[in-house]
């Protein structure tokens, strides 16, 4: 679980002392300045092959470069790679490096480091190791040649490559302060503390400092063997409430602020910031768990039905993100292959207690809610919940709310299970595979697994797993869709997973700031950002 992201601050780094910002000013041009973003970083790593985090998306596609990147339709664009071909049966992939590609120390970018780096993120079994899974081997034939074969066929692969995990170390640095990527690289790669104080990529950005919970400095890759980026430095402030950020874009002490929402946007109205509201692919749902041992009935398919139609999504909408959003049927993102076209449930109270009393529990029943007392993607879940309980009040279930600490939410869901849950998902890379593994309820899946699928074996969907072999197989694209959409009906009509809103992403700066856009690889891709 991940867990996908700005006032008055024309000169912020003149404007404030450099003892007061520590020295922001580029030392060799005084008319650039440094980026100041706020933002709650969640930063749990900052090695490539363990980072698992939204701001780490961010740091991995900066100071790392992939093999590939996406542009701002998605499309596959040449990154250190500068070209590849796909076998037919899409199981294997060579790719030839740009030869003026080179890491921040000036050595080039060889076949060699890519391979180390794909295998060592395999070896380290960190939460992206699931994008290298699918690798067989990686044969380099020569230093700029990688061929790179899997285990089965994978149309999904090319745009996996673009995903941060995928990132491309400079292994001789990386393994001579401890780094390793053969299979004993889980217990035996002690790296992990240099990669806090120091990075070995060719992105347009290298680390200066990291202070846990405090600030994540990144300044120009003056090597950078592509254009360079137009800011000297970025500057990450944690900075966890979104009031607190609006306040920093609005005193000029922050450029960017990435986690505003609706409720707070409204006090920059008025004012010369930029505020934009764009689609995301980020979703917040609910779950049903059948196999869950405090459940008072039988959660079958009718009594998940009647949930789902018993709760008003355009009201839960507007009273938890102020309509900054879109309501959302399925557990693929709107705009992600199979994501689109699936029938919103309608609000339906009459309908759900006639489901109800058919299915012998019209006198009602009690369901224990417990979920991660968060505000996610502008979601106040306490507030969500709230309007949940009391819509399916109106029906005669009473639901019993008791939010926890993430932590102690996953213990939860994956022990004794959780009757009624809440939560949240973000893309890892632009592809639908990654939701059919999750919410797919193929036996051993993450969600059969929390869903409570060993006592309750009706969950589990065995088409599913079937679905998504097809469409990584498939020949053309508009067959995988069809196939992923099919895969999308089958989640939403189990109605094991229900998704109730794709808030927008609020995207606050000053009116500086050029080049600032969402990123299905990137996050906020930086080299792209002017001030």
């Amino acid at each position: 679980m991940k867990r996908l992201l700005l006032p008055k601050s024309a000169f912020v780094a003149l404007a404030l002392s450099a003892t007061a910002l520590g020295g922001l000013v580029h030392p060799a041009a005084a008319e650039e300045h440094a980026l100041v973003i706020a933002r709650d970083m969640d930063v749990n790593s900052l090695d490539p092959a363990r980072a698992w985090c939204d701001t780490c998306q961010i740091y991995n596609t900066s100071v790392y470069e992939q093999l590939v990147t996406l542009d701002k339709d998605n499309k596959v664009q040449p990154l250190i790679a500068s070209s590849w071909e796909v076998n037919k049966e899409q199981t294997e992939l060579t790719f030839k490096l740009d030869p003026a590609a080179k890491f921040s120390d000036g050595t080039p970018v060889e076949a060699k480091d890519v391979k180390w780096s794909f295998e060592r993120l395999k070896n380290i079994k960190g939460n992206g190791a699931f994008i290298a899974d699918p690798i067989s081997s990686i044969e380099i034939p020569d230093t700029q040649t990688v061929i790179i074969k899997l285990a089965a066929p994978n149309s999904e692969f090319l745009n996996q490559a673009a995903a941060g995990f995928l990132g491309v170390i400079n292994s001789d640095v990386a393994s001579a302060n401890g780094a390793l990527s053969d299979a004993t690289a889980v217990d035996k790669d002690t790296s992990e503390n240099w990669f806090l104080a120091n990075s070995a990529g060719s992105g347009p950005f290298v680390l200066e400092s990291y202070e846990p919970n405090a600030e994540l400095r990144l300044k120009r890759n003056e090597n950078y063997w592509r254009k360079a980026p137009a800011i000297p430095q970025v500057v990450f402030r944690q900075v966890k409430d979104a009031v607190a950020q609006a306040q920093m874009l609005q005193s000029g002490s922050a450029d960017i602020a990435m986690q505003i929402d609706p409720e707070t946007a409204k006090t920059l109205e008025g004012s010369d910031i930029v505020v934009d509201k764009v689609p995301s692919y980020n979703f917040v749902y609910i779950s049903l768990s059948p196999g869950a041992k405090a459940n008072t009935v039988k959660l079958t398919p009718e009594v998940r039905e009647a949930i789902s139609i018993a709760i008003d999504r355009t009201s839960l909408i507007d009273f938890t993100v102020g309509g900054a959003g879109r309501p959302i049927a399925s557990p693929i993102p709107l705009g992600f292959p199979g994501g689109d076209g699936h029938e919103i449930p309608g609000y339906n109270p009459d309908r759900a207690k006639e489901l109800l009393a058919a299915a012998g529990v019209g006198d009602g029943f009690t369901l224990k809610s417990i979920y991660p007392d968060m505000n996610v993607y502008g979601v106040d879940f306490s507030l969500m919940m709230q309007k949940i309980q009391q819509d399916l009040s109106k029906v005669g279930i009473t639901v019993e709310l008791s939010p926890v600490p993430f932590a102690n939410w996953r213990e939860a869901a994956n022990g004794d299970h959780i009757p009624l849950t809440a939560v949240f998902f973000a893309p890892d890379f632009f592809g639908t595979s990654q939701y059919v593994d999750v919410f797919g309820l193929s036996e051993g899946s993450t969600w059969a697994k929390r869903a409570g699928g060993e006592n309750d074996p009706s969950i589990i969907n065995t088409e599913t797993g079937k679905l998504r072999e097809q469409a990584l197989a498939a020949a053309t694209p508009e067959e995988a869709e069809k196939l992923w959409f099919e895969a999308g009906d089958q989640m939403a009509k189990a109605r094991i997973i229900i998704p109730m809103v794709s808030p927008d992403l609020i995207m606050a700066h000053s009116p500086s700031v050029k080049g600032v856009r969402y990123s299905a690889c990137c996050n906020l891709p930086l080299a792209e950002i002017s001030n």
